[in-house]
């Protein structure tokens, strides 16, 4: 099968849904040949999840029933498709192919025996559309790329995208976690960077697509993610097994994960004879892959070199399971007893085709023996012919470049050509500094050796089959490497590599719980502080008892960046990497949601407040107990009061879950929160007055805002006149006045209630403490002590 190569998408997504919303969605990714099955009820009109999980997908091709036949409220999924993804092929299937009986049956019969079984029994009754999705997904990719499946050898998981921490679409644009925010707008030479920017400097395509999907689908699973950071302790503290996995891991090749492919897929040898379909690019990438396997096996024993000495579960697991395993020896002489020993993967153009018509020993097959000679040939006639040019037309510098579309072409420097070129010279284009050209002579021998080039990969696949058909019964195996070179690489090239390129204060291991709080001292924002050397850190502290922050702050004093960095600092904890923090703990985060910026939604005909509310019922209806939710900003789209009415709400709402919720706010009012719930805590963006002038320190203090009518201040700064200033002055400071003894009011009323919670929240803090016994009697008397004597 045809490879899409690079870092394009290669997902097939097969959708279909019932009356009840229920959508089952199965996502098939034919370069490392795995499928992933989700079903789940959509709690959005917006279809916010099977948004969500398209995004993280990315599908090449979209497959859903027809609409015409459909009932009410079976479209939903298709009109997304429609709406939000029209760049996408999209593929009508009839709904008669989405049978869930059929796709119980293929997937007993197509997934790998190993490493578990999946106990379809049971999931057969529960989860019947995703399994209808999976039949018509795999129907249209045996039909299209026109091959068989091969038995025992797709990797399949259930519900895999809700084992992990899920963030929404829009809070992953609000994040910036895969692109920068307005990239469009700023252009390429904008030094922001998105997260996944930054972290990607992974060797392999396979360990930037994990790095992209780790970063969208963090773990929730606290062992799996240790273990991650077990790995990355040892790496930082040994020296010489970090360099030395950093140079192994240069010598597997880039595209190593895509060996899969052919391994997993047998041609439909029937189809292709009958249509006429030309062998020759198939057999091309089937010896590409041979070679890019040996290539691989060959440079298993220098990666076993490297972490036989690893301490470290993750390590010591991989050295066990992988270098230790004698299947991939096995694989390895069957490899050498057809394919010639100085054969290795190239990506030269030319010098992958040679290698690719020299992959099998010589002597095996007569007619291939023949071809390689003709190969060879018009090769040395072709290099004869640029010689003989050079000479003739005294062009001592004509280059001979070959790539995969045009074969051998001229390249001539226009310095060189002197008038008009010989009439020798045809299809001659100019091409920057450069002339590109050919002649009559070069385009016949280039056919010709295209011609035998094309022999020799149709004979040597012949040759190859009963091999490839001893390969496929260990894919699996095969499987398993590709899943550790792609993590080895995320950990090793991009986690281990940023934290390195840092100062080692900077960064630092965090603790994660499944129920305390959130921690975070110092923390600093992953993406600013490359940018700004002198980035201002600032700490965080959330429990069950303290689960609500609203900070206040100027335009501009640093609230958005510092929700972004809450957000950004918990995403790197639970991928498994070191976190820009002084010390970091923080409860195990089950979804992340965001509500920031303000504008206007002209594709979906909705104002800015419609927006926002849209945006906050997703959040009230999707949030859970161990969610994290910032919100920048709520209610300032409408009228005053109705905004602060909103706000408020939304808050009361918040507060009775056991979520963490950052909500930062210009309204003065919602400070009342803490004088009533004391479960709440007012922080501020201190801000210096200087002539009049605001002097940002962006540092996070306790308490209210100190800078009084910093918005008059602004307007005075952008020169509106002073009699409007002053009447506005006036004004604001009757209606200050007001709130100030209302305040005053609350926090007499609500005073005990304030101190009990205290107690429990510095108990929780003690609960999860891992200070000595003796430390934490005495901090129980301290605190019993202070209770007593009105201190607290």
């Amino acid at each position: 099968m045809e490879d899409d190569g690079g870092e394009r998408s290669s997902f097939v997504v097969g959708l279909i849904e019932n009356r009840a919303k229920e959508v089952g969605m199965a996502a098939f990714d034919l370069r490392s040949a795995s499928l992933h099955l989700s079903q789940y009820i959509e709690t959005s009109s917006s279809y916010q999840n099977t948004n969500t999980l398209l995004r993280f997908y990315d599908p090449c091709v979209i497959i859903v029933p027809p609409n015409k036949l459909a009932a009410d409220g079976m479209v939903g999924v298709s009109e997304l498709v429609d709406r939000c993804y029209s760049t996408v092929r999209k593929v009508v299937f009839a709904r008669g192919c989405f049978d869930d009986t059929k796709g119980a049956v293929l997937i007993q019969n197509l997934a790998a025996e190993e490493p578990l079984a999946l106990g379809l029994d049971t999931y057969y009754k529960q989860h019947y559309l995703s399994l209808a999705a999976a039949a018509a997904t795999i129907k249209w990719i045996e039909a299209e790329k026109g091959v068989i499946v091969t038995n025992h050898s797709l990797t399949v998981t259930f519900n895999g995208s809700f084992s992990h921490m899920n963030i929404d679409a829009t809070s992953v644009e609000n994040l910036e976690i895969i692109d920068p925010f307005h990239n469009s707008l700023l252009g390429t030479s904008n030094k922001k960077r998105s997260l996944f920017q930054m972290f990607k400097t992974t060797k392999t395509v396979g360990g930037t697509r994990l790095l992209r999907a780790n970063l969208l689908q963090p773990l929730k699973d606290i062992k799996t993610i240790n273990t991650r950071l077990n790995c990355l302790d040892e790496l930082m503290s040994n020296e010489e097994l970090f360099y030395g996995l950093s140079q192994v891991l240069r010598k597997f090749p880039k595209e190593t994960d895509r060996v899969l492919c052919h391994f997993c897929y047998k041609p439909k040898k029937v189809t292709e004879a009958v249509l006429g379909f030309d062998n020759t690019r198939r057999s091309q990438n089937m010896i590409s892959s041979i070679i890019l396997l040996k290539t691989a096996l060959d440079a298993l024993p220098l990666l076993a070199m490297a972490i036989k000495d690893a301490k470290c579960f993750l390590l010591a697991n991989i050295y066990k399971t992988v270098c230790e395993n004698d299947r991939y020896a096995s694989i390895r002489k069957r490899v050498g007893e057809v394919i010639d020993d100085d054969v290795l993967h190239a990506r030269v153009p030319f010098v992958a085709r040679s290698q690719q018509c020299f992959a099998l020993k010589a002597g095996i097959d007569g007619f291939l023996d023949m071809a390689r000679r003709t190969f060879c040939d018009t090769s040395e006639a072709i290099h004869n012919l640029a010689r003989k040019y050079r000479e003739e037309f005294n062009l001592p510098n004509l280059k001979l470049p070959f790539n995969n579309r045009q074969g051998f072409f001229f390249r001539i420097s226009q310095k060189e050509v002197q008038g008009k070129l010989p009439s020798k010279f045809t299809q001659v284009v100019k091409h920057g500094k450069n002339i590109h050209c050919s002649s009559l002579e070069l385009a016949s021998l280039n056919v010709r050796n295209k011609s035998a080039a094309g022999e020799c990969f149709v004979r040597t696949e012949i040759c190859l089959e009963a091999l490839m058909d001893a390969i496929r019964e260990d894919v699996s195996a095969l499987t398993l490497l590709a899943e550790v070179l792609c993590l080895l690489d995320m950990i090793v090239n991009s986690f281990a590599h940023s934290i390195s390129t840092k100062p080692g204060y900077r960064y630092s291991r965090p603790e994660l719980t499944d129920s305390g709080p959130l921690a975070i001292d110092a923390g600093r924002h992953p993406i600013l502080e490359s940018i700004h050397n002198d980035f201002v850190p600032n700490s965080i502290f959330m429990s069950e008892a303290s689960n609500m922050l609203v900070v206040m702050g100027p335009n501009m004093s640093g609230k958005s960046t510092y929700l972004q960095q809450v957000c950004l600092v918990v995403i790197l904890a639970q991928i498994g990497c070191y976190v820009p923090a002084r010390f970091a703990t923080m409860r195990v985060v089950d979804r992340i949601f965001t509500r920031m910026g303000t504008m206007d939604n002209l594709e979906s005909n909705s104002s800015t407040f419609m927006t926002e509310m849209r945006e906050t019922a997703f959040i009230m209806q999707n949030v859970s107990n161990r969610s994290l939710i910032v919100m920048d900003e709520l209610g300032r789209a409408t009228s005053s009061s109705d905004g602060l009415a909103m706000a408020w709400s939304c808050c009361e709402h918040l507060l009775s879950l056991k979520a963490y919720t950052v909500f930062a706010t210009h309204m003065d009012s919602l400070a009342e929160l803490a004088t009533i719930y004391p479960n709440v805590k007012v922080l501020h963006f201190y801000v210096d007055i200087r002539d009049n002038r605001l002097d940002f320190k962006f540092q996070l203090r306790d308490g209210t805002l100190h800078v009084p009518h910093y918005g008059l201040l602004l307007a005075e700064v952008a020169g509106l006149p002073n009699t409007v200033i002053e009447t506005a002055r006036t004004i604001t400071s009757k209606i200050t006045d007001k709130e100030l003894k209302r305040i005053e009011l609350n926090c007499e009323k609500h005073h005990e209630m304030h101190r009990i919670y205290r107690v429990a929240q510095k108990l929780i803090c003690l609960k999860y403490s891992k200070q000595k016994e003796d430390s934490i009697r005495q901090a129980l008397q301290n605190l019993k002590d202070s209770f007593t004597e009105g201190r607290l």
